[in-house]
This record gives structure tokens, sequence and C-alpha cells, in this order.
């Protein structure tokens, strides 16, 4: 199957690395149209001129709410329309409750959280017009928690619930909006190298990782990205405010 979003415009967050750019490269390939937005300018910019016209970059820093507005400006300029929003930008913090200092859990709730807020408040004026989709990446580690991730945990936990009061929200206000949450197991994308970096451990963290997955490895980017392209399109348009979840069986 393919042209499965044809002329779906999209903005995805953290989209110059990792799932964000699978996703992207996704997107385009199945005839969407993709803003990628990062505060990675050349991995950005880079991206969007190798998949073609289908794509563009701007810089978005998702903490930043003048920086939100003017991503949907942008959008609202080039397209007249928004019908997928994917808020995949994040960090991951490692740090146990007896490590972790205050700064580093605002730090990680103000991006994971704060930023998948702004992002699905600033959507809606452009989005309600037609309707349209937001898909907001959390984790299995929202459903299962560990105990060097005490901020991440916290984080992740709150999109997932977050995410059902604004799916309630959006049905409630009779948007045509839908919002659902996408929960990875450990995926294989730059991100997990960063968290690696910050272990005394590193290859036995990794063993850990592939260990705690049942199907016996971890996942690959393009395995999330399959998933957001369910969301993006009329396929999935009985879903709102559900939690789909992608981890290998890693929280059963």
């Amino acid at each position: 199957m393919t042209g499965r979003i044809e002329g779906n415009v999209a903005l995805v967050t953290g989209g110059a690395s990792g799932l964000g750019e699978a996703i992207a490269r996704r997107f385009v390939a199945e005839g969407g149209k993709v803003l990628i937005t990062d505060i990675d300018v050349a991995a950005g910019e880079a991206l969007a001129v190798e998949l073609g016209e289908a794509a563009a970059f701007a810089r978005l820093d998702v903490t930043q709410e003048d920086q939100w507005i003017g991503a949907f400006a942008h959008i609202e300029q080039d397209h007249g329309r928004i019908d997928t929003l994917v808020n995949c930008a994040g960090i991951t913090t490692v740090g146990s409750v007896e490590d972790l200092t205050f700064d580093a859990l605002q730090h990680e709730l103000d991006v994971d959280v704060g930023g998948v807020l702004l992002g699905c408040k600033h959507v809606i004026p452009l989005m309600k017009r037609t309707g349209g989709s937001v898909i907001n990446i959390a984790s299995m580690a929202s459903i299962r928690a560990r105990d060097y991730l005490a901020a991440y945990n916290a984080a992740k936990a709150g999109v997932t619930h977050m995410t059902k009061s604004i799916a309630l929200h959006y049905a409630h206000k009779g948007y045509a909006m839908r919002c659902n949450s996408v929960h990875p197991g450990v995926i294989l994308t730059p991100m997990l190298e960063k968290v690696m970096n910050q272990s005394e451990t590193p290859d036995a963290l990794y063993a850990e990782w592939v260990a705690g997955h049942p199907i016996g490895r971890l996942g690959r980017p393009e395995e999330v990205a399959a998933l957001c392209l369910y969301l993006a399109s009329d396929e999935s348009s009985f879903a709102t405010g559900a939690e789909f979840v992608l981890d290998g069986g890693s929280s059963l």
C-alpha cells in the first residue's frame, strides 16, 4: 500500500534524527508533506534537502512558546492547513531519586511534558479548521518504571495521561481532532547512545535492555514510524486518547 497519507500536511518535532527522522521519511514516502523541526539546524536542513520538495525545515525549541506559534504560522503560510502533529522531541535524563537534581528534573519536564503541551495547544487554531491527528511519543517507561530513570518515568507518565485529557478536550469541543500516545520500548536511536554514555557500564546496560524485551531484540525506528503512519491516516479515525504500545513485550 502506498500513498496512505497523500497530501497530508504534518509537523514533526525532533525530526532531524532518530524516531523523528524515521517518521518524517515514512510520511514523505507515503505522500505526505512534512515540516521537520529540531534544534539541530544542520541535520534538519540536510534531511529536508534530501527528502525534496515534500519537506522543509524550521528550527524549533519545543520549550519556547513563541517558536511554536512561529512554526504553525510557517505551516499556514505554506499549506494553509495542518493534518498531523507528531510530538517526538524529547530527552532522557539518567538518575535515581537519590542522584537526580531538581534542575535536571525540571529540564526533563520542560522538554518532554511542557513541549508536548505547547504543541497540542497551539496546533488547535489551524488544525480545528479541517480536523486532524496529534501523535505524542511517550514510552514504555511510562508503564514500567526503572530506578535510574526517575525524571524520564515521571515525564513520560505525564505525557500519557495528559494525552487523554487533551483527547477529551478536543472531542468535547467538537474539533474533529484526535490525540493518541505511542509507547515504544528501547529503540536503536542516537538518543540511546546518549543514555549509554551516561552509564558507567554501557555494555551491561545494553544487555539488560535486550534481555528486557521478550521478543529478543531492541526496536527499530522504522517500526515506530509505521505505527505513526497508521495514526496519521484515516485508518485510525476512531482512535483517540489511546495508548499504542510497541515495546517488544517489555511492559508485560
